[in-house]
Order: C-alpha cells, then structure tokens, then sequence
C-alpha cells in the first residue's frame, strides 16, 4: 500500500491512497491550521471504529442477522504530555433491531477485535481497547 500526502497550506493537507479516494486533513487554528478538516488523531480513531464496524456488519449480513440500525461510539483518552497519544480507547456497539439475539452481536465483535480488523491489534500493542455492547429494541 502506498499513499501521497500533500500541503495545501498550513496544517492543511490532501492525501490519498491505493482507493485513489482524496482525503482532507487539517489542524487548529493556534498551530496555523485552518481548521477545515478532521485531524490526524480524529481519523486514526475514526480508523479504528470504521474498520471494526465494516467486519460487524458483515458478520451480521452473513448470519442474517436483522439489523434496523448500528452505530459505533467511541471514546478515547489521551496522555497529557507530548505526543500526546491515545492511553484509552472504548469502542460501544449499539444495534437496533427486534429480537435481536447476543450470542450474534457479541461473536461478530469478537471476531472483528480478534481476528479480522487489522487496525485493533496495531494499536492494542500500546492502548488499552476495551468493548461493550448496547441493544436497543425497536
């Protein structure tokens, strides 16, 4: 995999990568960002919850699993000093759905966190990645 980052001016950069799709990067105003775009960290958390969703879903999708909705939240601390990196990472699954059985839900995030989202085990070498998971019947 490759990928070409490119200043636009300031903390303001485009990138892309193999998908050839353009990506906006952007930084505070304070250190001559323009704050235009997400920032480097936003995306690397961004990353993670995309990668682990996209291997929930279609774990889900496969064991016919009838999702009315599911979304992702995630919480990240950081250190206070330089460079300030995550310490703390906790990803929520929320599902929507009726009847919705969680011995499904929780070997799909099992499986996502153990075997297939690449992102997970990179950063668990050094940030504490914890789950939980929330039902909500509609």
């Amino acid at each position: 995999m490759k990928a070409k980052i490119i200043q636009i001016e300031g903390l303001s950069f485009v990138g892309k990568s193999d998908s050839n799709h353009w990506v906006t990067v952007d930084g505070p105003k304070k250190f001559f960002g323009s704050e235009a775009a997400s920032r480097p960290m936003e995306l690397l958390l961004l990353s993670l919850g995309s990668c682990t969703g996209s291997d929930v879903a279609s774990i889900l999708k496969k064991k016919k699993v009838d999702l009315k909705g599911f979304e992702i939240n995630l919480d990240a601390k950081q250190s206070g000093n330089h460079p300030k990196v995550f310490t703390k990472i906790h990803i929520e699954y929320v599902f929507y759905g009726h009847d919705l059985n969680p011995v499904h839900l929780e070997r799909a995030i099992e499986l996502s966190q153990s075997k297939y989202c690449p992102v997970t085990p990179m950063l668990k070498s050094s940030v504490d990645i914890t789950t939980s998971h929330r039902i909500i019947d509609t």
